[in-house]
């Protein structure tokens, strides 16, 4: 049975979505001692399972950003948590399943998950 936050986060895959950033490229994590080197956010009103909006990753933009609009292109599926990410990028932009691994190593790797396109 796929998981709650799996099932929401398909809903998102190639569609446009705004996502509003709480962590821009570059800024410091509030409790741990590294920083943000992607833009992470989250899609408003889509309310995952652990109760806070579903997040997003922004890859393929290299900048600091307040608000992104693009593509859901991927989601990285969080096996034993359920508390799945977007993949967001530029509309028209590919990205392989390799360069999304090692732009969202620096949290993920914390986490037993794979790619769901």
């Amino acid at each position: 049975m796929e998981s709650k936050s799996l099932e929401l986060a398909k809903k998102y895959l190639g569609e446009k979505v705004l996502v509003k950033i709480d962590r821009k490229l570059g800024e410091k994590h509030p409790k741990w001692d590294w920083s943000y080197p992607v833009n992470y956010g989250f899609i408003p009103g889509a309310i995952a399972p652990d109760g806070e909006e579903l997040d997003a990753y922004i890859l393929k933009v290299e900048e600091p950003l307040d608000e992104f609009e693009g593509e859901v292109t991927a989601i990285v599926h969080r096996i034993e948590d359920d508390d799945d990410k977007l993949i967001v990028v530029p509309v028209g932009e590919t990205i392989s399943d390799e360069e999304i691994e090692k732009l969202v190593e620096f949290q993920e790797k914390w986490f037993k998950h794979e790619i769901v396109r």
